[in-house]
């Protein structure tokens, strides 16, 4: 570990990276750059965020602007009620397992018919403004599908970046797993929705997570952000209002909904900026 903060950026598809780097500049322009993070950890949406926020190669207005782009050239994905349907079952089976619930859902990725990998990757490919490992210390979750064992690619792990964000953003039933290195790696998100956990040693953390929910499997944001102040850190946990929820919609992978997301992060900052500088600065969250 090096440094005391850190910044967990959750998974929430396309709508969560518009959210989350809406949430960024709006908290930028309050006078509160989380880009300084000794830390980043992403997750799924979170992990692309935190490969280009992390870059050096964007400011966070430009990353907030990105996401304002024309989208209808963007595929439309869903989380059926089908795909939906086997992670319950997945998790009913499993009980009280939660690596037996992530080798269950590993299963089903690997036997969905998904697409090409290949095609998969060429779309993050081009998200990603640098293929590079950036200098500043970057985690990006992934989970084996075989073994239902958490993955934390970093520099130096012998995994490119765009390996790792792809497979962190490997969703179950909707993409094919991606592999590395001759393993099979699914969505961080099937261990937790921001793996808020691996920011452990740091004393002040900020969390934002598009996604709230969690269960007895996958813990949720504010459980993690709990365990985290029971270590010792000073923690704030950021999560959608009612009016960003409203913008989200549905379909967290509908492109056309990525754009709505962001102006609600931009508008939400305003009502964390007071807690977020009072704690990135030393203080209190």
């Amino acid at each position: 570990m090096g440094g005391d903060t850190a910044l967990v950026l959750g998974g929430g598809g396309l709508t969560g990276i518009g959210w989350e780097c809406g949430m960024l500049h709006g908290l930028a322009r309050a006078g509160v750059d989380l880009s300084t993070a000794d830390l980043v950890v992403g997750t799924s949406a979170g992990s692309v965020v935190g490969a280009q926020l992390t870059s050096g190669l964007l400011s966070v207005q430009e990353l907030y602007e990105r996401q304002l782009g024309d989208a209808s050239a963007e595929p439309v994905a869903k989380l059926g009620a089908a795909v939906i349907a086997r992670y319950a079952m997945a998790m009913a089976r499993s009980r009280s397992d939660a690596a037996a619930y992530r080798r269950r859902v590993g299963a089903m990725a690997l036997a969905a018919d998904t697409g090409s990998e290949a095609d998969r990757r060429k779309v993050l490919a081009a998200r990603l403004v640098s293929h590079e490992w950036p200098e500043r210390r970057l985690v990006v979750t992934a989970v084996d599908a075989l073994t239902g064992e958490l993955e934390a690619f970093e520099r130096g792990s012998g995994s490119g970046l765009l390996d790792a964000v792809a497979a962190s953003c490997a969703v179950p039933g909707v993409w094919p797993p991606v592999t590395v290195a001759g393993r099979r790696f699914i969505d961080g998100g099937i261990r937790s929705a921001t793996n808020a956990d691996l920011a452990a040693g740091y004393g002040r953390v900020v969390i934002l997570a598009p996604i709230s929910l969690g269960s007895a499997l996958v813990p949720s944001p504010s459980v993690q952000a709990d365990r985290l102040r029971e270590a010792g850190a000073r923690v704030l946990l950021i999560t959608p209002s009612p009016a960003a929820r409203k913008a989200i919609g549905r379909n967290v992978l509908d492109p056309a909904r990525r754009a709505p997301a962001a102006r609600a992060g931009l508008a939400q900052a305003e009502e964390h900026a007071a807690q977020a500088a009072a704690l990135w600065s030393g203080g209190a969250a």
